[in-house]
Formats: structure tokens, C-alpha cells, sequence
């Protein structure tokens, strides 16, 4: 089943997840850089502020380079939807309900007087002698050939 790409899920929470990881990330790390150098430079920062705000900048571009990788899978994978050759629909014709079997083509059971079975009026399947021994059917059990 090849449905559009437009209506998957999948592909809609990869798109939505990545765009949320890079706002968050660009966030965390355009804050805390802006909040590094103005302590910095007035001379005000303290231990918290430079290495907490090392590590949040890490964490943030983490998050940001996974949003970004991402957006970089959700648009190939668009692309690779766009150069794939669509199916063409399969035309399933209703069944016609109201006409009925032609008695010819209808296969006539067998009966246990008769030991031969009709299966059309041009062909004749005659019944062995005696019944076949175990249930693979194989061509050798069927004509006693001892394969080994």
C-alpha cells in the first residue's frame, strides 16, 4: 500500500518533534550565550552563570542539531516520495449478483456408486484401485516409487 506522505503520522511527528527540538534549542542556546556575555562583560558573572550556562548551551545544541537533522529526514523523505512513480488504482468491477452459473461449467459431485468423478463435461477423473497410504501426495507415494 503506497498511502501519501501527507497523511502518515509518522510523518507528521518527525516534522512537528524537529521543529520543537530546534526552537527549544535555539532558545536555550541564544538565552544563556546572551546571558554569558552580558555578565561577562559588566564584570557580574559568577560561577553559576559561565558554567551552568556552558553546559545548557551544549545541551541546547544538542537539540538543535537534532531538530535540524530532523527537518533535513522529513524533506528527504519528501523528496523520495516525489520521485517515486505512483501506482496506478486498481479498477475492481462490482459482482454481478443477479446472473447465475451455467449448468455446464457447474462440477457435479461425486457418488458412492459411481467411482467416477465429473468434474466438467470434457474431462473424467477415474478414482485408484486402492487408496493412497499418508497425506503429502507427492508423486511418489501416489505411484508406490520408493524414493530413498
Amino acid at each position: 500500500m503506497n498511502k501519501s506522505l501527507t497523511r502518515s503520522i509518522g510523518f507528521w511527528l518527525l516534522l512537528v518533534l524537529s521543529l520543537a527540538s530546534a526552537g527549544v534549542g535555539g532558545w536555550l542556546i541564544a538565552g544563556q550565550v546572551g546571558t554569558m556575555t552580558s555578565t561577562l562583560l559588566d564584570g557580574t558573572a559568577t560561577g553559576i552563570e559561565v558554567y551552568v550556562g556552558q553546559s545548557l548551551v551544549v545541551v541546547g545544541a544538542a537539540l538543535l542539531g537534532a531538530g535540524v537533522i530532523g527537518l533535513l529526514i522529513a524533506i528527504a523523505l519528501t523528496a523520495v516520495q516525489a520521485l517515486m512513480p505512483a501506482t496506478a488504482p486498481v479498477v475492481v468491477e462490482p459482482i454481478d449478483w443477479t446472473s447465475e452459473a451455467d449448468a455446464d461449467d457447474a462440477i457435479e459431485p461425486a457418488t458412492d456408486d459411481d467411482p467416477t468423478l465429473v468434474a466438467s463435461k470434457d474431462e473424467t477423473i477415474v478414482e485408484n484401485d486402492e487408496p493412497q497410504n499418508g497425506s503429502s501426495g507427492s508423486t511418489a507415494t501416489a505411484t508406490k516409487i520408493s524414493v530413498k
